[in-house]
């Protein structure tokens, strides 16, 4: 594991200060693209496993309720250990549960290329959210500590890291099904990427311990009140993002029309615009008010998803949810970020619960949209979670750690 102190020895004499200089600064660097490394192994993961979903559901001959239902072990795999993770990395260091928890990620992922049966495909989903919720609270804690070496805004660029795994994760997968892998191979071949740049890369994690002073208290206790408000903004952003991964899709075949292989202009356009502002938000975070860049973020997603609605055409909708993508890109890295910083809560423990709340947004905005768009219709369920933008911009501005 690293020693950060290694390189004092040249700042000792004057002749050496040039050398500790570009020391420090090449190793920083090192640790940053170790860290980011991690970010892209579970980009990758997750969208390979979402890339042979109709492939499975066809080999298992699911129906769409019956794939609906096991999709849902996912997230409550997540969920049950959500509550524990905090404690976990507090104890063991976030560094530690990482490369456990990605070993076991990638080696779930083969295993879903095995499944035979709808109860295989379930349990193996369920230990996938469940190791997928480990890595992510623990591989963000040490996003958190690498920004405080560099002492400046570096959070953003991790979670680009992560989208453009995901890009290259589905194309991967474009490939794969036509070369005609098994997913199983397909899997397998990518868990041996995964575990690759683990070995490469493990090395320069960051292996400091949670330090924050706290008075003995109980497992479950509540929250400091400041990380629930964070967690509230990232629930409003995640549901947003959840809502464009699973129906902008649907929205351009149902409501804009679009011709052919344009239903998926939508969803390319987004995710393209996210990945994009998350590498350039942490420049836009160091040189405007972290406050002021996330009420415009805000006010693009409300904005962005109320075009949608007022005009359901090709171009406009294509635009509308670019601004959209824009606008939810800079707000869960910062809001991870202001977590980890938390003086009273070590950052595992706080990232577990603004993560806790955000990741609600993300399992319940879709379903929401769907009930809402059965009631009334599609157009009116993206016009109320458009109403999500503005309380961002609202809270942002009630939140004295966004000062």
């Amino acid at each position: 594991m690293i020693d950060l102190n290694f390189i004092k020895r040249f700042k000792t004499e004057t002749k050496y200060k040039k050398t500790y200089k570009n020391a420090k600064a090449s190793y920083l660097n090192r640790i940053r693209w170790a860290v980011s490394s991690f970010y892209c192994a579970m980009g990758l993961t997750f969208a390979t496993w979402a890339s042979r979903i109709p492939d499975i559901k066809t080999a298992l001959h699911l129906s769409d309720g019956d794939l609906g239902s096991i999709l849902f072990a996912l997230p409550l795999g997540q969920l049950l250990i959500m509550p524990f993770t905090g404690k976990l990395i507090t104890r063991f260091s976030s560094y530690r549960i990482l490369i456990f928890a990605l070993f076991f990620y990638a080696f779930c992922l083969t295993n879903l290329g095995l499944a035979t049966q709808s109860w295989h495909l379930a349990l193996g989903l369920f230990a996938f959210g469940l190791f997928g919720n480990l890595c992510n609270i623990s591989v963000n804690t040490q996003g958190v500590y690498t920004e405080n070496l560099f002492k400046k805004t570096i959070m953003g660029s991790f979670h680009g890291v992560w989208s453009f795994a995901g890009f290259t994760g589905a194309f991967v997968g474009l490939g794969m099904l036509a070369l005609n892998l098994s997913p199983y191979i397909h899997f397998l071949i990518v868990a041996s990427i995964v575990l690759l740049l683990m070995v490469f890369n493990y090395r320069y994690l960051i292996p400091t311990k949670d330090t924050v002073k706290q008075e003995s208290k109980k497992f479950f206790s509540k929250p400091d009140s400041a990380l629930l408000w964070l967690g509230v903004i990232g629930f409003c952003s995640m549901a947003s993002e959840g809502v464009m991964f699973d129906w902008s899709g649907v929205y351009f075949k149902d409501v804009v029309k679009a011709p052919g292989a344009l239903v998926v202009l939508g969803y390319a356009s987004f995710m393209i615009m996210m990945a994009s502002g998350r590498f350039i938000g942490d420049s836009l975070m160091r040189k405007y008010q972290r406050k002021r860049v996330l009420q415009i973020s805000g006010m693009m997603i409300s904005t962005g998803l109320f075009i949608s609605v007022f005009f359901p055409y090709l171009i406009p909708c294509t635009l509308a949810f670019m601004m959209v993508g824009l606008g939810v890109s800079t707000i869960v890295p910062t809001v991870y970020s202001l977590a980890g910083k938390n003086p009273t809560v070590p950052p595992g423990e706080a990232l577990t619960i603004v993560s806790s709340v955000s990741f609600l947004g993300f399992l319940m905005g879709p379903p929401v949209i769907g009930y809402i768009a059965e009631l009334f219709s599609l157009r009116f369920s993206f016009a109320f979670i458009g109403i999500f933008g503005f309380v961002i911009a609202i809270m942002v501005n009630k939140i004295k750690a966004f000062d």
